[in-house]
């Protein structure tokens, strides 16, 4: 891929974001007459469940929040992410400050907040929102959200936990990473000490405890000790976030400069994805066993819209910060796959559901988890690596 190509790519990533992805949501997405977000819609866009899932109410506000902050100031995007906040704010949290998992569409609680993921994404939404506007408020409300969520941490399901104790103890990968994650987003509202030791913790769990050298994996759960559990779940891989963890380990690296973890982390992306591709019908397998067993998961087959582009920002960021000419190769590859099956030309935005073999199962835009966050984001991110790398190369020409 030349420098030519750079551009063309970026372009294109950016046209679907802005001319196609985001005017979806825009139109589609605001209830102007309860505020926060539809997000249940389906391939037209009309609303078939007025449900509230906290996690999509949460990434819609950072999502246009984010937008605000770094493409341009319009108005009509921090419209749409205080509406959002508004509707969090009155209706999302229960005494506690615990952030419910669903809501009707009138704000009454419908799900318990029986894990901390609502609250991580409450936090990102309120931190990004206090950058865009300076309300001291929405500082105070993910400064509090995440001191919740560390407090919770050792213990994220609480009284809702369906284990047993102690006869099976697991720690699951998706804090650590969500932390690397949001750490960043609300840096600004918290000491560097804090933030040093909370990525310093993120980048040894997550490049350490989860990664099981003898399977070559980052693993969904291991044992308290970091040690590998001979089980459904200790064996279980999900290519998908593996590799989304691996552009928050890059992003950690581009900030540190610390080459060694950006190198580490490009190339478990590649072996992750080169175990995770499927070579019969192209695509990322959802879930898979580490040693090959059937996983329990029955959609474990399916190509989801997140795996697909997660997984084109890590290769992206992965070529921009190391220029592994694996990432290029890949890339064209995923990107191949992916802009021919997920993209729905007739009405907008993007499918999130095929079989295996990349036909359709649900002609959804939008459900109970997802939403207007994971596409977006990812045209977003890859959009900005190749504007980045097109800027060098002209600059070395």
């Amino acid at each position: 891929m030349n420098r030519t190509d750079l551009g063309t790519v970026a372009d294109r990533y950016r046209s679907a974001l802005l001319d196609d992805v985001i005017p979806f949501w825009m139109k589609y997405s605001p209830d102007r007459e309860y505020g926060g977000f539809h997000t249940c819609l389906d391939r037209q866009g009309r609303v078939y469940d007025t449900d509230r899932f906290v996690w999509l109410q949460g990434r819609e506000v950072w999502m246009f929040s984010h937008l605000y902050n770094n493409i341009e100031r319009k108005q009509e995007w921090l419209d749409m992410a205080l509406s959002g906040a508004t509707f969090l704010e009155k209706h999302g949290r229960d005494q506690n400050g615990n952030f419910y998992f669903s809501l009707t569409r009138t704000g009454k609680p419908l799900i318990q907040p029986y894990n901390i993921f609502s609250d991580c994404f409450a936090a990102m939404a309120f931190g990004e929102l206090f950058k865009a506007t300076g309300i001291a408020r929405y500082g105070d409300i993910a400064l509090g959200t995440f001191n919740n969520i560390m407090a919770r941490s050792d213990n994220p399901k609480g009284i809702w936990t369906k284990n047993y104790p102690g006869t099976r103890p697991l720690k699951g990968f998706s804090l650590p990473m969500i932390l690397s994650n949001l750490s960043g987003i609300i840096s600004d509202l918290l000491d560097q000490e804090t933030v040093g030791r909370i990525e310093d913790s993120c980048i040894r769990e997550i490049m350490t405890v989860f990664f099981n050298p003898d399977h070559g994996a980052i693993l969904e759960n291991v044992a308290p000790d970091g040690s590998f559990s001979d089980s459904f779940e200790g064996r279980l891989l999900n290519p998908g976030h593996a590799i989304e963890a691996m552009w928050f380990m890059m992003d950690l690296a581009q900030r540190r400069g610390d080459r060694s973890l950006a190198l580490r982390a490009t190339e478990i992306t590649v072996e992750t994805l080169a175990r995770g591709w499927d070579e019969q019908y192209g695509g990322i397998f959802y879930f898979l066993d580490v040693k090959g067993h059937p996983p329990q998961q029955l959609e474990w087959d399916q190509k989801l819209w997140w795996v697909h582009i997660e997984t084109l920002i890590s290769l992206a960021k992965g070529y921009m910060l190391t220029g592994d000419q694996r990432c290029l190769e890949w890339f064209e590859r995923v990107d191949s796959y992916t802009w021919s099956h997920f993209p729905d030309p007739e009405y907008g935005e993007w499918y999130g559901y095929l079989n295996r073999r990349g036909e359709v199962l649900l002609p959804l835009k939008g459900g109970k988890w997802k939403g207007c966050f994971h596409v977006p984001r990812g045209l977003l991110q890859v959009w900005k690596a190749f504007s980045t790398l097109e800027t060098v190369k002209a600059a070395d020409k």
